[in-house]
């Protein structure tokens, strides 16, 4: 099971974890499952995210993850070191996930639950009045996010939740750069204009 539960605390010992030198993607070519458990450690909360993002429901995030690490898995045990070694992990892992996705939800009304997880740097312990705000706008973001159409919200998302450029969208979504652009800008707009021009992304 995927500790995206896990504390803070042991996020951070687990990272905290002296790791051999070289890319991720170089020691998993060398040792893949000696090194797999580093790439779900990295790459765990950023996916989990982006699949509760774009599927509303934590528990199948939770199992869409799950089942994407697996097929991640099992795709490396056939691709040759050279290939490992030239793969960019986390667009990769975003395309797996998404594809996982993708094949749970056809035909699922989408519901989407925004992670109440403050960003670095932020004060843990918020006043009474600022996090019944902060509540109030997650929930009218994450109404306006699910009235976009998928490509959007996945483009949206990517781009502002997990800081990828648009070339690495575009290998995650498999779609021209000039595409996603125009997913972001349509999806930012309509954004703006159902959540008010108070909205700052």
């Amino acid at each position: 099971m995927i500790a995206h539960t896990a504390t803070r605390d042991e996020d951070l010992a687990v990272s905290r974890r002296p790791r051999p030198a070289g890319s991720l993607a170089e020691r998993l070519a060398e040792d893949l499952d000696g090194v797999f458990e580093d790439v779900v450690v990295e790459h765990q909360h950023a996916l989990f995210a982006f699949v509760a993002g774009l599927g509303g429901d934590p528990g199948q995030a939770e199992e869409v993850v799950q089942d994407a690490f697996v097929r991640a898995h099992r795709a490396l045990t056939g691709y040759p070191p050279e290939r490992v070694r030239e793969l960019r992990l986390r667009p990769w892992l975003f395309r797996i996930a998404l594809n996982a996705l993708r094949n749970r939800l056809r035909g699922r009304r989408v519901q989407l639950v925004l992670l109440d997880r403050p960003p670095d740097g932020a004060d843990p312990a918020p006043g009474p009045e600022t996090e019944a705000m902060r509540r109030a706008d997650r929930a009218r973001l994450g109404q306006a996010l699910v009235c976009l159409p998928q490509e959007q919200r996945a483009a949206v998302l990517l781009r502002f939740a997990h800081d990828l450029g648009y070339a690495r969208i575009a290998e995650v979504l498999d779609r021209p750069v000039g595409t996603v652009k125009s997913d972001v800008h349509r999806g930012l707009v309509a954004l703006r204009r159902r959540m008010g021009a108070e909205v700052e992304v």
